[in-house]
């Protein structure tokens, strides 16, 4: 867990800017996911929320978020204003009444004067979330490690024997029940439709089976690209954005290979019972305005979930790296890409989870 502070003459400096009512408000949680990506929040989102409003934020971590706001608006005991979770998870949590409602109508228009419903890219609002970034789960592969003919296709993520070597994988359901079919041979289009059954499953888990001992589990986003630093895994699925982290700022040999990619969202959410609900929509309505969602792209490349930022997302923070290309939603990485089916996951999640843990338990 780590904790995001403002030094203490720096708030007085800024307080000394602002109207007293303001310098009296108070201090926001978020929770998000650690590493390359809560350092492009904090950087994109939190020190400008803080520099304009004179609030402090405490920023904190989690390997999924999602798992502590049940946990807290259970128990009576909410900690957390605000978290970036999956979206399925903020379709569910809403539906289970675990999250405040966020009017889409509250937040601000794009710089040309949009309104927010319709510049967010389709899907970007729901009733009690708001989207912050477009990413996907890819896999990846050392190039250092493999010589010769390199892995192309989702297929030759389960082809140990052409490409020899330990597999990192998510330790869970959703985007390797997708992928196992892809690599079998199932078509995108029809991806849900066969998860969708009995069958489908069954495939799908088979398909997991073919290298069930050749998988190393990981389940923060950090590790993925650690595993394959490590040498403890020739290639690992994981999120895009921390794969071209590595890479580009840590210069590690890591390549992305986008067939199969699965497209999600990211989201911002307020736990029912938030103890500073006003600040927290005050932050998210900042983070998810035009400009701070395009600084992100600095930082990280995650696509912004607003059309209006695309025309102001431009070079890494190294000045020299164009984000463009890195971009999950990139014509050239859409090709054989398949977009995450919210809803299916939000119906579904607790039980094929709870067969791909039983799964993961089985000899």
């Amino acid at each position: 867990m780590k904790t995001l502070k403002l030094v203490a003459s720096a708030t007085l400096a800024v307080g000394l800017l602002l109207p007293a009512a303001t310098v009296s408000a108070g201090e926001i949680t978020v929770m998000s996911w650690g590493g390359a990506y809560t350092k492009s929040q904090v950087e994109a989102y939190h020190k400008p929320w803080m520099a304009k409003t004179g609030h402090k934020l405490k920023s904190v971590d989690s390997p999924n978020p999602g798992a502590p706001i049940k946990a807290q608006v259970t128990a009576g005991k909410v900690s957390i204003d605000v978290a970036d979770v999956e979206y399925s998870d903020a379709v569910r949590y809403c539906d289970e009444g675990l999250l405040e409602p966020i009017d889409a109508k509250s937040l601000p228009s794009a710089i040309d004067g949009t309104s927010a419903e319709n510049d967010f890219i389709k899907g970007g609002i729901t009733d009690c979330g708001v989207a912050n970034i477009v990413w996907s789960t890819i896999f990846a592969y050392d190039a250092d490690k493999i010589k010769g003919e390199k892995p192309k296709t989702i297929a030759d993520f389960f082809n140990t024997s052409k490409f020899p070597g330990k597999r990192g994988m998510r330790k869970g359901a959703k985007a390797n029940l997708e992928m196992a079919l892809m690599a079998d041979g199932v078509a995108v289009a029809d991806v849900y439709k066969v998860l969708g059954s009995t069958a489908g499953v069954k495939r799908a888990l088979g398909k997991l089976d073919s290298i069930k001992s050749d998988i190393v589990w990981w389940e923060a986003g950090a590790q993925a690209p650690q595993l394959l630093a490590d040498g403890e895994v020739v290639m690992t699925t994981a999120y895009n954005g921390r794969i071209f982290n590595a890479a580009v700022s840590e210069n590690k040999p890591f390549a992305i290979v986008w067939d199969g990619q699965v497209l999600d969202f990211d989201m911002f959410v307020i736990p029912k019972g938030a103890p500073n609900k006003a600040l927290a929509l005050d932050f998210i309505k900042f983070a998810t305005s035009t400009k701070p969602l395009a600084d992100q792209a600095k930082y990280i490349a995650y696509g912004p979930a607003r059309k209006s930022s695309a025309a102001f997302v431009g070079l890494f923070k190294d000045g020299k790296t164009k984000m463009a290309p890195h971009m999950p939603t990139a014509p050239a990485n859409l090709k054989n890409a398949l977009v995450n089916n919210f809803e299916f996951w939000a119906d579904n999640a607790s039980e094929l989870n709870e067969r791909f843990n039983a799964w993961i338990a089985a000899n």
